[in-house]
């Protein structure tokens, strides 16, 4: 199985958001649209991904509180990309390796 067949039953839409969003305003889209991550754009080019694992870290730096920090200040700036012909057992492989999701 390959990731382009993964993404005919998952979709094709892409959420994002900009870095210098607030971080309130991305976990706001998060919860509408039921989904765990947003990719991070600027000036139209990837710049990093926004999941829930970076939001919980936030949460946990601000002592349970989002506060005004911008989705910059918490991204994760490493960001992987993988073409749709990528099998689905090399994407586990490096899913594992990174401890990525």
């Amino acid at each position: 199985m390959k990731v382009s067949e993964i993404l005919k039953v998952k979709g094709n839409i892409l959420y994002t958001v900009s870095p210098e969003s607030l971080l309130r305003e991305a976990i706001d889209v998060m919860a509408d649209k039921d989904i765990g991550s947003l990719v991070v754009m600027e000036a139209g080019a990837l710049v990093g991904m926004l999941t829930f694992r970076e939001v919980m870290k936030a949460v946990h730096a601000n002592r349970g509180s989002i506060g005004d920090d911008s989705v910059g200040q918490h991204m994760e700036r490493t960001v992987l990309s993988i073409s749709p012909d990528t099998d689905v057992n090399e994407i586990r492989r490096i899913m594992l390796e990174r401890h990525a999701r």
